[in-house]
């Protein structure tokens, strides 16, 4: 995996204003931790930061922060972005050793068409779209590749099946990654008569008069 340069700015006013001048001068608030070190407050450049992170491949980018004239490998994670405008106001760095392993988590990229889908008319659900894995900085993947051509309708692949060389799947091993589901059968209701009016319900009308039980309505008394 290659390492991004990038250079670093110590912040001197922290909290909100400070990190709004920052953002206004065209850096982005940032912090490094890590490694026994305590956690500074920095500044990268915007457009350095953002052009580094388009040319990268895959999640997980580590860096060569640039800070006080000596050099931090980090791996950059987190990116914090602003709900409206979509740009990235606060960044996090880890500060690791590349000969030292570090816990990721990596999207799972699904291969192939699977047989239950091509042949059987089932449906690809993805279940679990990354998996926690103990590796190297520099042996980090920027996607892990599943194969699922084999799968018929109904089966299913877990975190047990896969296996990287390299990496130490941390994830669930019982946990579902993909599966096809059968096809989805709409039922269709019976189709009604055409042409036939529907039968009314004969109306029942009251007898005028009190009705004995058994007899005749009982008529009404003469004045």
């Amino acid at each position: 995996m290659a390492v991004i340069p990038l250079k670093g700015s110590r912040r001197e006013k922290l909290g909100k204003g400070g990190a709004r001048k920052a953002r206004a001068a065209g850096h982005i608030p940032a912090v490094i931790y890590g490694h026994g070190e305590q956690p500074a407050a920095v500044t990268v450049d915007r457009v350095e930061f953002e052009t580094a992170i388009r040319l990268h491949k895959g999640g997980n980018p580590i860096v060569s922060l640039s800070l006080d004239g000596k050099e931090h490998t980090a791996l950059l994670r987190a990116a914090q972005r602003d709900p409206l405008s979509h740009q990235i106001i606060h960044v996090d760095f880890q500060h690791i050793s590349l000969t030292e392993t570090v816990e990721v988590k990596v999207n799972v990229h699904l291969v192939g068409v699977p047989t239950g889908v091509k042949d059987g008319g089932g449906i690809l659900e993805t279940i679990l779209r990354e998996i926690e894995v103990r590796c190297l900085p520099t042996a980090i993947p920027s996607a892990i590749d599943v194969d699922v051509t084999s799968l018929a309708v109904g089966d299913s692949i877990h975190v047990r099946d896969i296996k990287v060389e390299g990496l130490t799947v941390l994830s669930d091993p019982d946990a579902t990654v993909a599966v096809v589901a059968a096809p989805t059968v709409m039922e269709e209701k019976p189709a009604e008569a055409v042409g036939e009016p529907a039968v009314a319900e004969p109306e029942v009308v009251a007898t005028k008069g009190k009705k004995e039980e058994g007899g005749e309505p009982e008529k009404a008394e003469k004045k």
